[in-house]
């Protein structure tokens, strides 16, 4: 089993999780030109992806979605209120109008969808299960719930959002309704709530987490890191995982899991 980010962050997002069988794309939100050259920067063939889950209607992760469906005749999947808005990608067809469901697989991956803090209409995040491990994904949201937590606690590998560091929000250059919306319980996690929240999630059975969805004006990957890595340190688990934080405009390295 295995995962990468494409691309992460407010500029657009994409996130690939695949075994040996099955291909999927969370998040669609470059161009679909841009997506197929990252995947193909991994080794992977875009006609190889089976589906396009969509966690949210937001630009930033839809972008290449109608492109990537209608060109490669992938299905998409999105919550029933997220198809509600996604008029502005273009015509798809119809049998490639799917929605999530309860127990849901696609090939030998199970998929659990969880509820996300987001201004979005029905945002999730999700965790992809299979003989090898768990995959988590959870970014845009302003807090982790109780619901989150169950899902993703314990998963092998975690790709979390850290988004702004608190005092570069505050002092930053946005207006204030705009700093208040990114901070608030439906905006992003800040660097601070991250740490907090991945000392809840990390197990012994943790090995890798990604920092992702990090703001290019208030965060940077070192403070996001430091920030981060701090936290885990103080209560000893730092150790005992992989932390990297996400590229922005290129893949990182391909993540492999199996279980031992």
């Amino acid at each position: 089993m295995e995962c990468a980010t494409l691309f992460s962050g407010s500029s657009g997002n994409c996130i690939y999780v695949g075994t040996e069988s099955t291909k999927v794309l969370v998040d669609a939100g470059h161009s679909g030109k841009r997506i197929v050259q990252a995947l193909s920067e991994l080794h992977i063939d875009i006609k190889e992806i089976q589906a396009l889950l969509v966690t949210h209607e937001h630009i930033d992760h839809i972008k290449g979605l109608g492109v990537l469906s209608r060109r490669y005749h992938i299905p998409i999947y999105a919550s029933p209120k997220t198809w509600t808005e996604l008029a502005c990608i273009g015509e798809v067809d119809e049998q490639n109008k799917r929605e999530y469901d309860y127990g849901m697989e696609i090939g030998d991956l199970k998929l659990e969808f969880f509820k996300t803090c987001h201004d979005a209409v029905q945002p999730v995040g999700i965790a992809f299960f299979h003989q090898d491990g768990e995959i988590g994904i959870a970014t845009d949201t302003g807090c982790v719930t109780a619901g989150m937590k169950k899902v993703l606690a314990g998963a092998n590998a975690l790709i979390f959002e850290a988004n702004h560091d608190e005092q570069m929000l505050k002092n930053g250059p946005y207006p204030y309704p705009l700093k208040k919306r990114i901070a608030g319980d439906r905006g992003h996690l800040s660097n601070r709530t991250a740490g907090e929240a991945l000392t809840e999630l990390i197990t012994g059975d943790t090995r890798q987490v990604v920092l992702a969805h990090l703001s290019e004006v208030n965060n940077t990957p070192q403070i996001a890191f430091n920030s981060v890595a701090e936290t885990l340190r103080e209560t000893g688990i730092l150790d005992a995982v992989d932390l990297t934080v996400a590229p922005r405009y290129a893949a990182h390295p391909l993540i492999k899991i199996k279980r031992l």
